[in-house]
């Protein structure tokens, strides 16, 4: 009987000391500098934009009556949002998983989830991708089409407005085998798109 209670014991505090230590590399993922680093692989409706640095001719009107017009039932927009995650710590940042809310201009853009660990060491820098897939649609009976066309030419790089970008991340910690997540969000601004993305 005292076996098997020293046991247990030993694995709640086994258990303790890892929730612990995730709570640990949350909090200093929290004190990490974060910055635009690039966006990457950008496709809308069928149309492959790379990086949107180098929109064509026939891209922009593509882009331009994609976004203005047309009778699509959906309009899919997907990318690859890249952020430095630089972590002037003494301590090792790191996370599991994670959730995020992207706001473009105040208008809530997207939400979403990596599943994928992330770990900075101290002084280090590391690159945070966040997959992004949204139907444009789907925004548009949101709000409207002038401004779903508005923000997302900003975003593109198609006018020369900037555009205010606000990213939550919600690091999840792991619980036993089920993952939590955390209640303050991690707030990260800046501006992208127009003539200084």
């Amino acid at each position: 009987m005292k076996k098997t209670v020293l046991i247990i014991l030993l694995i709640f505090s086994l258990s303790s000391c890892d929730v612990l230590n995730q709570i640990g590399g949350a909090i200093q993922l929290s004190q990490c500098e974060y910055t635009y680093n690039s966006v990457t692989d950008i496709q809308l409706a069928g149309i492959n934009l790379g990086n949107g640095s180098t929109i064509s001719l026939s891209n922009f009107a593509s882009i331009s009556s994609i976004l203005t017009g047309g009778n699509l039932q959906t309009i899919p927009f997907s990318m690859t949002l890249n952020m430095d995650v630089k972590n002037p710590n003494q301590a090792a940042a790191f996370l599991n998983a994670l959730e995020y809310a992207i706001e473009i201009n105040e208008m809530e853009f997207t939400t979403g989830k990596m599943d994928v660990p992330l770990r900075v060491e101290p002084g280090q820098t590391a690159v945070l991708p966040l997959s992004i897939g949204v139907d444009l649609k789907n925004l548009i009976n949101r709000y409207s089409r002038d401004r779903v066309a508005r923000e997302m030419s900003g975003f593109l790089g198609l006018s020369s407005d900037e555009t205010k970008v606000t990213v939550k991340l919600w690091p999840k910690l792991m619980v036993g085998n089920r993952p939590v997540k955390v209640p303050a969000p991690i707030p990260v601004v800046f501006t992208f798109g127009g003539s200084n993305p």
